[in-house]
């Protein structure tokens, strides 16, 4: 089969590698249909993070179930699915508690391998999230739509909910990309009324306004943060969704939030805040990986279905796998908000 490898900072290739087969009674094995580049990807792209030469890349995908291990019940082969980066167990302590980001039976290195043909995805028989019907049975935006359940916009949710957005709030999200753009549509979903988008490029602020932003604030540093104040008469917002994961980002988090308010960080933080603003405002900090399968059962998927919500407008730009360097350059180069990667027809 086809699949993306890393061979070192800003080069991948395709090449040719063994299908991969079961091997785990949890297992399932999966044709892909569409995947795509994460933001996070661009760390070891870029040569800032160390990722082992000769890797399968990739952790974001929908496909068909082409087979499945002894003990998979839930799924079976002909299934359309999500396949979520997190691969959560469904009964272990975090899982039960609505975190299978965390799952404590996740196998390491799991994470990888979705930029290909096909995937041995572990965990199969709770994790994977069928969808009804066939990639057939699909357009082309909702097939984008579906697919951004398998990460980005469980992620953006993620932020929405850990910086507990309630009916009624004034938010900040902070950071526009893909992510940040999702957890507009996140704080939207959970009844946010006014939703202020830090945002410093025009295409990605109108989608963000397409997407519930109902301020845009372009300003950088300190004069953002003034602007956030001054939109709300200096009281600051009551929730911040951080989308970036840098100090800087985390530091202006707790400058325009409100006493009290919660800041729901996805962003991976390159390191931790070293002042204590928000011991002395009582802000809350809290957030990490994404309950991918929690949210799309409980919500997500149902949504998209019913045509609420359009994340799949993130992808702007398109490649079959055999680009996939193309794929990864233009969201380097900013390009791309977030690049597709078509891997097989319907």
């Amino acid at each position: 089969m086809k699949a993306a490898i890393f061979e070192e900072p800003k080069k991948l290739v395709v090449k040719e590698v063994d299908k991969p087969t079961i091997q785990k009674p949890t297992d399932a094995i999966i044709r892909i249909v569409r995947a795509c580049v994460c933001g996070s990807d661009l760390w070891w792209y870029r040569g800032i993070s160390k990722r082992p030469t000769g890797s399968l890349t990739g952790h974001e995908a929908i496909g068909v179930v082409e087979e499945v291990g002894s003990s998979v019940t839930h799924v079976k082969p002909g299934d359309f699915v999500i396949a979520p980066f997190t691969h959560g167990c469904g009964h272990c302590a975090a899982c039960l508690a609505g975190f299978d980001g965390n799952c404590l039976n996740q196998e390491p290195g799991m994470n990888a391998g979705y930029q290909a043909e096909y995937l041995r995805f572990t965990g199969a028989d709770w994790a994977l999230v069928k969808i009804p019907g066939q990639p057939s049975d699909y357009t082309d935006e909702q097939l984008n739509d579906l697919l951004t359940l398998s990460d980005v916009m469980a992620t953006g949710f993620h932020a929405a909910k850990s910086a507990e957005v309630k009916q009624g709030d004034t938010v900040a999200v902070i950071g526009d990309g893909a992510v940040g753009l999702c957890a507009v549509i996140g704080a939207k979903l959970l009844g946010a009324k006014r939703i202020i988008l830090l945002s410093h490029h025009e295409d990605r602020a109108k989608l963000g306004q397409a997407f519930g932003a109902t301020d845009i604030v372009t300003e950088r540093g300190d004069e953002a943060t003034k602007h956030v104040l001054d939109l709300t008469a200096g009281a600051g917002v009551d929730a911040v969704m951080e989308c970036v994961g840098a100090t800087s980002a985390i530091e202006q988090s707790g400058q325009i939030a409100r006493p009290g308010a919660i800041v729901g960080r996805v962003g991976v933080p390159q390191t931790e805040p070293k002042s204590n603003q928000m011991f002395f405002k009582n802000i809350g900090l809290r957030g990490g990986i994404a309950s991918v399968t929690t949210y799309d059962k409980d919500l997500l998927l149902d949504a998209v279905l019913k045509g609420e919500i359009h994340p799949g407008k993130v992808f702007t730009k398109r490649f079959d796998l055999d680009h996939i360097q193309d794929a990864y350059a233009a969201m380097d180069q900013r390009t791309a908000i977030k690049s597709l990667v078509i891997v097989a027809d319907k």
